[in-house]
């Protein structure tokens, strides 16, 4: 049997060839659509912010720097070391503060959609916060990183007070705020007669002026299933008049098919593609609970066939950590973390993580919905979702006791890169096991396989076999220090809580 994969210390030759990114020609929907982004989630008010008192708050009062655009700078450089090729920047518009939640207001709580976060300006440089958020992308193209925006699907309160026209009402002409979205209400997208709400749609036209013009190569759409169909359309057409190459995903999913208030509308991610969408979610959100491998075979089954489905190719990121899940080390410690880093590498889409998640961060903030020292809204308590990252606060930056895991990225971003004909292109088999617990499967292509076998289990060890016909002893170990042995045609794995293993085969 080889040993460890040496290949992955030398990947980076061959990947900087792969994944060149010329002078601004922006190839993100190209890339997003065949699967080819590793995105990282960043918050710009945490990315880069300076908490010297270690108290979690970042309190400018007191010296302390939150994250702006000047400072994000500093750490490409190490999203670059981690084969991070793309990020998804939280919302960059400016912010709410009345029936505010938090002490900074939340970061999808608009209060304008032409112009960028005041937040996020460093003060006394002579240059505007746009200048600022134009020279950060410009240091992500330098380093082929690819920038995505987030669009917030609603409206704060003050835009509410400012432009009524914008929003729905319930009968007693309130606005009406979606589920428990309580600080956010929703847009007005259709008249009385059905027809679009053209000064809602001209605004959104302006968002894209906007990030258009500071060199922006994609959009996420926060909620894209509450607005129409033909919004969409509208707007994607609009947009890719000006770069046709532009990338549109939507937060959307196959397992959401209801709408979050009765006044919302939904559309379903099959609307949303064909309004031009380049992709959604998916489901792998639900890995967690997921208990038998024929979940996670008909997902990815799924979206391959929707992939080709429409006249453009379709993919999808994938979601098994986004901003709205807990963090993976408070549901189930570093392993699990771990296994959910690599199955991103092994799977036909879009690889996603979230800042913070390369060291560990459990998102868990001793100041959670205490009574808060200064506010600069009308909340007076720092509101948190717990094991999320605080999009409500002025907060650190992301942290964590395992720094080790930024490597575990690191590595299986290089072996996704390395192995793409095969992560991209092979076959997805699930192979037999003689315990649930143990799920395994295979991803072959002519003479070059993967081999994934993990334990579900996030508490206790597992033994299983494992079979398959494609089994022998010239493999080469990527992940995994499980006790592993390989007989005729069988597996027999005894796994750790939560771990993955992953062999790779070439004749």
């Amino acid at each position: 049997m080889k040993k460890i994969l040496l290949i992955l210390l030398c990947l980076n030759l061959t990947i900087q060839g792969a994944f060149s990114y010329s002078t601004k020609k922006n190839d993100t929907k190209q890339m997003f659509q065949n699967g080819k982004l590793n995105i990282m989630e960043i918050n710009p008010r945490t990315f880069g912010a300076k908490d010297l008192n270690g108290n979690g708050i970042i309190e400018p009062e007191l010296g302390e720097t939150t994250g702006n655009f000047i400072s994000a700078i500093d750490r490409l450089d190490e999203l670059k070391e981690m084969k991070i090729n793309a990020i998804h920047i939280m919302p960059v518009n400016p912010v709410g503060k009345l029936k505010a939640l938090g002490t900074a207001g939340s970061l999808y709580a608009m209060s304008d959609f032409t112009s960028i976060n005041p937040q996020l300006d460093v003060k006394d440089n002579n240059i505007s916060t746009f200048e600022e958020f134009q020279n950060f992308i410009k240091e992500c193209h330098k380093r082929n990183i690819r920038v995505i925006v987030d669009l917030p699907s609603c409206g704060a309160y003050d835009l509410y007070l400012n432009h009524p026209e914008l929003f729905y009402k319930t009968e007693e002409e309130k606005p009406v705020s979606p589920a428990d979205w309580l600080d956010v209400y929703l847009f007005k997208t259709l008249n009385d007669d059905g027809t679009l709400n053209e000064a809602l749609l001209d605004l959104h036209k302006q968002y894209i002026d906007m990030i258009l013009k500071a060199d922006v190569d994609g959009v996420r759409a926060d909620v894209a299933t509450i607005k129409p169909y033909e919004f969409w359309r509208k707007l994607i057409s609009y947009t890719r008049a000006f770069d046709t190459n532009f990338m549109f995903l939507a937060e959307a999913s196959n397992s959401w098919t209801t709408p979050p208030c009765k006044e919302c509308e939904f559309t379903d991610f099959d609307k949303l593609f064909k309004a031009g969408f380049d992709g959604y979610y998916g489901s792998y959100f639900n890995f967690k609970g997921w208990k038998n491998i024929k979940d996670l075979k008909k997902q990815v089954k799924f979206d391959r066939k929707l992939s080709t489905k429409y006249k453009e190719r379709k993919s999808g990121i994938l979601s098994f950590m986004t901003h709205d899940e807990q963090s993976p080390i408070l549901i189930g410690g570093y392993n699990y973390t771990v296994q959910l880093i690599w199955l991103n590498s092994v799977l036909p889409f879009n690889s996603y993580f979230v800042d913070g998640i390369q060291s560990g961060d459990n998102f868990i903030y001793p100041y959670a919905n205490q009574a808060a020292k200064k506010t600069y809204t009308d909340n007076l308590y720092y509101y948190v979702h717990k094991g999320k990252p605080d999009i409500f606060n002025f907060s650190r930056k992301p942290g964590g006791e395992f720094p080790q895991l930024k490597k575990e990225i690191q590595f299986s971003n290089e072996f996704k890169n390395y192995a793409f004909s095969v992560v991209s292109k092979g076959d997805f088999k699930t192979l037999k096991t003689n315990n649930d617990k143990i799920f395994a499967f295979e991803r072959k292509l002519s003479n070059k396989s993967i081999l994934v076998i993990l334990n579900k289990d996030r508490i206790n060890k597992q033994k299983g076999t494992v079979n398959s016909n494609f089994f022998n002893n010239n493999y080469t170990t990527i992940k995994g220090l499980s006790k592993l042995s390989i007989k005729k045609n069988k597996a027999q794995i005894d796994a750790e809580p939560s771990e993955i293993v992953i062999l790779y085969y070439e004749k």
